[in-house]
């Protein structure tokens, strides 16, 4: 059962910033940002926060709205009556705590229409940090410190997905051991996205409960069944034999890599 999220992106300071914020897009507003693995936050290291910034709200801006049957739209009026109203609470709240709207179009709305809303700075103090807004409302987190990120994560009630973006394998390769044991796929250089006919699609805390994948679902109507064999060396040369020349689709390491 999938259930709330609140997905974070963590964009390092060797990002790729062409990629990145080209995925940061595409990961906070697909669908106006209502899916549950949408992009909610945006944790973007000091030094380079201002060049990512204009070069995000340019491309928020250049998104083409309207009706969801018009050719190319991609923001499009959001299907609930009050969603306008609680995004809306969102981003004045953060207002009122210090945060600014910074795309010229931010915060527009008409009717059950919002147009994409970039804040910035957001802090630990504003709901937007921490609540779900399923919405195109997207919250930019300066950090200088990684260690405060990833606090951030540990204490968030959430841990569906997150994203990394940046170039260098050490940097990704900490952060990668901590967060596998918050959130249930930690994507790389790219937006966080669903993919249960491919892998197993789960979370952790309040964001899921069980799995959806292809293989779980078979496995729940499976009996489980199993070969044995004692570690002689006849038995181990037939193992060997099979497993090596693929004699067998049961008995197999093809899900190793």
């Amino acid at each position: 059962m999938g259930l709330e999220a609140k997905n974070p992106a963590i964009i390092l300071p060797d990002a790729d910033l062409n990629l990145t914020v080209s995925e940061c897009v595409l990961g906070t507003l697909s669908y106006n940002g209502q899916r549950c693995t949408a992009l909610k936050v945006l944790f973007v290291h000091a030094s380079i926060v201002d060049d990512f910034l204009t070069s995000f709200c340019a491309e928020v801006e250049k998104l083409p709205i309207g009706m969801p049957w018009k050719p190319n739209v991609k923001i499009t009026p959001l299907p609930e009556d009050n969603k306008t109203n609680y995004l809306t609470e969102l981003v004045e709240d953060a207002k009122s705590k210090g945060a600014s709207v910074v795309n010229p179009s931010g915060g527009f709305t008409n009717n059950t229409f919002f147009f994409p809303a970039v804040l910035y700075p957001v802090s630990p103090q504003m709901r937007i940090f921490s609540e779900e807004q399923f919405g195109p409302v997207i919250p930019v987190v300066p950090y200088s410190n990684i260690e405060e990120v990833i606090m951030a994560i540990i204490n968030s009630k959430y841990g569906q997905q997150c994203s990394i973006f940046g170039k260098n394998a050490e940097d990704i390769a900490k952060l990668v051991d901590p967060l596998v044991n918050q959130v249930c796929r930690v994507n790389v250089n790219s937006q966080c996205q669903r993919g249960p006919d491919n892998y197993p699609f789960t979370g952790r805390k309040d964001s899921a409960e069980g799995t959806l994948s292809v293989s779980d679902a078979l496995r729940v109507f499976s009996i489980r069944t199993l070969v044995a064999m004692k570690g002689n060396p006849l038995n181990k040369e037939l193992l060997t034999d099979i497993l090596k020349n693929r004699r067998s689709t049961f008995l197999n390491t093809d899900f190793i890599f």
